[in-house]
């Protein structure tokens, strides 16, 4: 029997185990994947611990993980877009990505350019379209200077180079390990803690236009101290300050799919975006995988590799 991960109870770590499941049988509009790598995510700590219930609530035992990658082994009644063998990438929203195989509407799935690696391509999906749709939400143009907390990040990351791509200075907060990739990708590195707002202001003496929250806390807040305009303020993680001050909370839900999962490919395939990799575990080591997410600060994805 295919291996998935489960857990039974909300929780820390300690709850994520792997189990034999019956195979997935693919619906209507459905392929069945044999999965070859499936992103972690922050959001899926909160998940998992019972923080976001309210929108997400489980259906124990229940499953985890939404980015995928793999090779179509089954087709579901009357697909004809896809060919069993076709190796693609994408996405779940039933929670059910980590595993050996999973049931994938046709429609969260694109080709995996030829060269990509299977780990990049199966933690593309909610970090880089996250990414797309705070830039695009922050309506960013050449000449923008832009800050983003958290630059260094799964999503971060993206936003960066994203960012720069589309004509922006960018001023990237993030842990003094990692700033030399910063200043690799065009962005001026500035780091974490007190006295963050005046070194804002030193990389930034004419002011700062827009302001990308990928990391938390009270960022939101800062930026519109800053001076920014609420509507050029975008977070990721805090709803709750978007709400208070008028700024924009940004999902990868908020893009097209999956025409951006597709360009955003191609970007990554051609090298004009890197989407850097921290680190692979199989999927029974999925609790130190997320030991690393969690505690790490990592620079970049970490992947599970069934």
């Amino acid at each position: 029997m295919p291996m998935a991960v489960r857990m039974d109870r909300y929780g820390g770590r300690e709850v994520l185990y792997t189990a034999d499941v019956d195979r997935p049988v693919p619906g209507p509009d459905e392929v069945l994947v044999q999965v070859r790598a499936a992103g972690t995510n922050p959001a899926e700590t909160k998940i998992r611990e019972g923080a976001m219930s309210g929108m997400w609530p489980a259906d124990f035992p229940q499953g985890q993980g939404s980015d995928l990658a793999g090779t179509v082994v089954e087709l579901g009644p009357d697909v004809d877009s896809l060919s069993e063998g076709d190796e693609v990438l994408g996405y779940v929203d039933n929670r059910s990505g980590q595993a050996e195989f999973a049931a994938v509407p046709t429609a969260h799935l694109t080709p995996r350019p030829q060269g990509m690696p299977w780990e990049v391509a199966g933690s593309l999906k909610v970090a880089g379209t996250t990414a797309w749709a705070g830039l695009d939400a922050l309506g960013i143009r050449p000449g923008d200077t832009l800050v983003i907390a958290g630059a260094t990040g799964g999503v971060g990351s993206f936003a960066v180079q994203l960012a720069k791509r589309a004509g922006a200075t960018v001023i990237g907060i993030a842990g003094e390990e990692h700033q030399g990739w910063l200043v690799e990708h065009g962005a001026i590195p500035i780091a974490y803690g007190p006295g963050v707002a005046d070194r804002i202001h030193d990389a930034a003496p004419g002011g700062v236009d827009a302001f990308l929250d990928a990391f938390g806390a009270d960022y939101v807040q800062l930026a519109v101290e800053l001076g920014v305009r609420p509507e050029r303020v975008a977070t990721i993680v805090d709803r709750a300050g978007a709400d208070r001050y008028g700024a924009r909370f940004a999902t990868g839900g908020m893009v097209p799919m999956p025409e951006t999962l597709r360009d955003l490919a191609d970007l990554v395939v051609t090298g004009e975006v890197e989407a850097p990799v921290a680190g692979t575990y199989p999927l029974d080591q999925v609790a130190d995988a997320y030991r690393q997410l969690e505690q790490g600060h990592p620079q970049g994805k970490i992947v599970l590799v069934p």
